[in-house]
């Protein structure tokens, strides 16, 4: 695989944004137009564009599929253009993949793009393919915050209501919104376009264990097409390297000829004076 970091400019956000992309490499004799699937992986609340690359081994597990890894940094945003913050909802959905198809030989079909995430970011992906299932063929949150936020108006730590407050506005008007993937979920089911697959997981000594199981039984009710694993765990990065790697594995990819990377002595080309 080979490993970018980008530093670029979001008009979405009208600041300076990091992202780390891995490809998968080939020999330079059999280079060419070929555009990768891709997987755009989201990280979660305490996180940067960097984590999954610094704590996961999904650049080896991309690799061996030849998939392309698209991986932002979204602040505490949870994905939302934030009432009394930045438009990352914007950026993520709309701007990053156009960004990032014209730096990259990034695929455009549905059946080639796919999103997933942990925490936070399992959250933002369920919510990226539910709200754009012509664009997702696929999507996978591991212990994802599958939260109705509209709840957090009675926590007891008056600092995380107002940044939720801050990020989502009147939690009271939560329900039904934009950001809620329970309704997002009903408006696809009840839809007549195509339907994203979803993978879900969590530990079951996770604190956000009990809304993981309300989601899943939210979206079986609703008929959509879950896969749902549970294993003993916590919110724990050495579940979610397991698991990023059964994620990939699961995803509807045809083998691909583009991996892994072939050194064979004969494809090497050797940079010349002319």
């Amino acid at each position: 695989m080979a490993l970018f970091q980008c530093n670029l400019y979001s008009e979405s956000l009208g600041t300076a944004v990091s992202v780390n992309v891995t490809l998968p490499q080939r020999a330079t004799g059999s280079l060419g137009a070929h555009k990768y699937p891709v997987l755009y992986l989201l990280h979660g609340l305490l996180d940067d564009h960097s984590a999954w690359c610094r704590y996961t081994s999904v650049e080896r597990y991309a690799g061996e599929r030849g998939i392309a890894v698209v991986m932002p940094g979204a602040a505490r945003s949870f994905y939302a253009d934030m009432a009394h913050g930045y438009r990352y909802w914007s950026y993520v959905s709309k701007e990053l993949p156009l960004l990032m198809r014209h730096y990259f030989p990034l695929s455009t079909k549905r059946e080639e793009t796919f999103v997933a995430g942990l925490s936070m970011g399992g959250y933002g992906a369920f919510k990226l393919a539910l709200s754009y299932p012509r664009r997702f063929a696929a999507a996978a949150s591991l212990s994802g915050a599958m939260r109705d936020f509209s709840a957090e108006e009675r926590s007891d730590d008056p600092a995380w209501v107002q940044e939720m407050r801050n990020v989502f506005g009147d939690l009271r008007r939560f329900p039904g919104s934009r950001n809620d993937i329970f309704h997002l979920a009903e408006k696809v089911a009840r839809g007549a376009g195509p339907v994203p697959l979803l993978f879900q997981w969590c530990g079951t000594e996770d604190f956000l264990y009990a809304d993981n199981l309300r989601f899943r039984d939210h979206a079986q009710a609703l008929g959509l097409p879950l896969t749902y694993e549970e294993s003993p765990g916590g919110h724990e990065w050495r579940y979610w390297d397991t698991m990023i790697e059964r994620v990939l594995g699961w995803l509807p990819l045809e083998k691909s000829p583009w991996s892994p990377v072939e050194r064979a002595p004969e494809a090497i080309v050797t940079p010349t004076d002319q």
